[in-house]
């Protein structure tokens, strides 16, 4: 969706349209999570840190997350997809891939299609979405941002290999901000420029997504659209809005996330042997530890136990803390399946998560 949880705060609070509005906790650690595009034009960005986005933009209107409001629209768009098709990866609130190559419709055109959902998601929720039609997720992803807002981008197999040339390598799934900075340090700016360089080259320098860019870099992309996953890990983690600086504080918090780990894991029947330490510190570094063990995570207590030894691992000497998390993962059992793959339809994301660290709270 198009700067999906700001839409939906603009849908309820006609008042915020036309204002640079963002979501977000206005509060001294709190991050954008969604810019509006008005918000957008003073350089307001997801993840920018909410005090400066007030300095981009003085007149900023920052509205607190509705999260439950953000999952009933949600709910909504994807009870239209499966008007389409049963064939959906949700990859967020307001991402999915569709598999529309058997479609419900028996619709020939999958840009007929794009064009038809997006119509029905304005009909149902009044909101617009993003929509890229291709071959392969890889393709689809970068075609759904291509002409945001409401937009709609198709990107034919013969013409495939044209538009990856031109572009931007931070455009590709997988490349970071880290790695498109090393990619510009041998010269890689365009998708051209990357399909310049041999698998070994690639390989030698971005190790196993090295083969990934090189199959990106000519319009290869196998992935095939999941239907159901599999869940790896159940976690949580706090971000204080006041630093944490004594050990008792640490594991008194600590406790509470144990606390709240326990009843995730039994809420979702989540059994795992794997315990992940995080720790933020104040100055934006962070640690992880982890123990295994060949007995299942699943008390308050047996958590705590490895947290406390985990600790003892963390360098805490004068450094201030600001998150802490606790992961149990490493599954007991793991399957996956799988949905064929041929044609996809994305309906294009916001980064989810600030919000969450935004509020201090746990996610």
């Amino acid at each position: 969706m198009d700067a999906f949880f700001v839409s939906v705060e603009e849908l309820d609070n006609p008042s915020l349209k036309g204002k640079p509005v963002v979501v977000g906790h206005d509060g001294p650690r709190g991050v954008v999570s969604t810019a509006n595009y008005v918000a957008r034009q003073y350089g307001v960005h997801s993840a920018l840190p909410i005090a400066m986005a007030h300095r981009l933009c003085p007149n900023l209107v920052v509205v607190e997350p509705h999260f439950s409001r953000y999952k009933e629209v949600s709910r909504q768009v994807h009870a239209i997809f499966h008007e389409y098709t049963d064939i959906i990866e949700p990859l967020s609130l307001d991402e999915a891939y569709l598999d529309v190559t058997d479609n419900k419709r028996g619709m020939d055109m999958a840009v007929d299609m794009a064009r038809e959902i997006k119509q029905r998601i304005k009909e149902v929720t009044g909101l617009t979405a993003s929509a890229g039609v291709s071959y392969c997720k890889f393709l689809a992803k970068v075609a759904s941002d291509f002409r945001k807002p409401d937009g709609l981008c198709t990107v034919h197999p013969e013409r495939a290999i044209e538009f990856i040339d031109n572009l931007k390598v931070e455009q590709l799934w997988g490349v970071g901000e880290k790695t498109a900075q090393h990619m510009h340090r041998l010269g890689v700016y365009t998708g051209k420029q990357l399909r310049a360089l041999t698998l070994q080259q690639l390989t030698a320098q971005f190790g196993k997504m090295g083969r990934v860019f090189y199959d990106f870099a000519r319009g290869i992309d196998p992935r095939p659209v999941v239907t159901e996953w599999v869940r790896k890990s159940v976690g949580c983690e706090r971000t204080y809005v006041s630093d944490l600086t004594r050990l008792d504080d640490m594991l008194a918090e600590l406790e509470l996330l144990a606390d709240e780990l326990e009843s995730r894991l039994a809420r979702n029947s989540f059994r795992g042997r794997t315990l992940v330490l995080k720790v933020k510190f104040s100055d934006f570094r962070q640690t992880t530890h982890s123990i295994t063990e060949n007995v299942v995570i699943e008390h308050k207590e047996h958590i705590m136990a490895m947290v406390r030894q985990l600790l003892q691992e963390v360098d805490l000497q004068q450094r201030a803390v600001r998150l802490l998390g606790i992961t149990v993962t490493n599954p007991v059992e793991e399957e996956q399946h799988r949905g064929p793959i041929q044609l996809y339809i994305e309906w294009p994301p916001d980064p989810p998560d600030e919000a969450s660290e935004a509020h201090g709270t746990s996610h």
